[in-house]
């Protein structure tokens, strides 16, 4: 099998994130000490490869800084002056894309464990979904999409640059006509877009222990924090269960209890 073009989807405006992505990008938030953009683009290249012939991110809000941040590592396509939505960002995608298959993964899904599940015996011609047993109706049959799906580059070429989502304009088609295939994920998969999930995440990756960035200064004490790197805690704080951004002079606290 010839390997898929990789696209990483980082246009989001991350509303239900604010204000942490007032600051930055909801791509650009750290799990771990590292951005999200940067775990997807990770589990993307052993299947893709590297480079910006292999691999490409969108960017819509907060734009400059995800390009400052990919430099040279991807291709950026930057919408503007709206976002194209999961669909219309690979039909703008589409000559880059030149006829390739498509490996892509939401920057805001945090996947611990390989993506090969979704490469394995593929046949080429069905659309392929990353799930999980849902714990309610779920999005397909009981099972909760988790962001990385595989597709066909002959229907990837029939997407438009307008904005679009991918359920609508061909996921549901698919399933409704039995051919769209949904393999299970063996790992552990967080959506990071609420900050109770945002800091779950951080401590999945952690082993439960507060995460503090590079740069960060902690004169008091937290718990089950997360502390972006150049944030500040001072001396008469205790801090538990949430996120601390900002800097010494303007700090942003985000409650995210667990």
């Amino acid at each position: 099998m010839t390997r898929p073009a990789g696209v990483v989807l980082a246009a989001g405006h991350g509303t239900r994130l604010r204000p942490l992505t007032t600051l930055r990008p909801k791509a650009l938030c750290p799990v771990g000490g590292v951005p999200l953009l940067d775990h997807a683009l990770a589990r993307l290249v052993p299947c893709t490869g590297t480079g910006p012939a292999h691999l490409a991110v969108n960017a819509h809000a907060l734009a400059d800084q995800v390009v400052r941040h990919v430099g040279d590592r991807a291709h950026v396509s930057v919408e503007q002056p709206e976002a194209l939505g999961t669909a219309g960002a690979l039909g703008r995608l589409r000559d880059w894309v030149a006829g390739r298959d498509v490996l892509v993964t939401n920057a805001d899904a945090l996947l611990l464990g390989p993506l090969d599940e979704l490469l394995e015996g593929w046949d080429g011609e069905r659309c392929r979904l990353l799930v999980v047993p849902a714990e309610g109706p779920g999005d397909f049959d009981g099972h909760r999409y988790v962001g990385a799906a595989l597709l066909p580059g002959r229907l990837v070429a029939g997407l438009a640059a307008e904005p679009s989502g991918l359920y609508e304009v061909l996921w549901r088609r698919e399933h409704e006509a039995g051919r769209l295939e949904l393999v299970a994920f063996p790992g552990t998969a967080i959506d990071c877009g609420t900050p109770t999930d945002y800091l779950r995440a951080n401590l999945t990756v952690s082993g439960g222990a507060s995460v503090v960035g590079r740069g960060a200064v902690v004169e008091g004490t937290v718990e089950r924090c997360v502390v972006w790197d150049g944030a500040y805690v001072g001396p008469g704080e205790h801090l538990v269960e949430v996120v601390r951004a900002g800097t010494r002079e303007e700090p942003v606290t985000v409650p995210a209890p667990q």
